[in-house]
């Protein structure tokens, strides 16, 4: 489970981040390209909070797909 406290710092502000866990496998980045990129230093982060509902289910299904659980939902606690 994603460690709000270990949040990257280029997160945007928002419901969805992700942790010092990341492996940067590159799941999130294809299956919710529009929301999450990749740092210089090899870890992603969310670019951008979901604008729309299709957003929404692509982030929500990144989180889902995580290997690491790096993904967060302060939504969800």
């Amino acid at each position: 489970m994603a460690d709000l406290g270990e949040r990257w710092p280029e997160n945007a502000p928002g419901r969805y981040f992700v942790d010092r866990e990341c492996i940067d496998c590159d799941l999130c980045r294809t299956t919710a390209p529009d929301n999450f990129e990749r740092s210089e230093l090899g870890y992603s982060y969310v670019a951008r909070q979901p604008a729309n509902a299709q957003e929404e289910s692509d982030c929500a299904e990144a989180r889902a797909g995580c290997p690491v659980e790096a993904i967060g939902d302060v939504a969800e606690g």
